[in-house]
């Protein structure tokens, strides 16, 4: 018979390592956003 005894797997869930990082990515994504809208406004003006 094949043996077991591996370590138990700890499945990490992805939303629940990105959620530290909320603080910091949405004011980032948001200023690069608003940056991008601000240029194409300026560049189709």
């Amino acid at each position: 018979m094949s043996d077991h005894s591996q370590a138990p797997q700890t499945d990490e869930d992805v939303v629940e390592s990105i959620v530290p990082l909320m603080p910091i990515v949405l004011p980032v994504g948001g200023a690069v956003l608003i940056f991008m809208l601000a240029f194409i406004a300026v560049f189709m003006a």
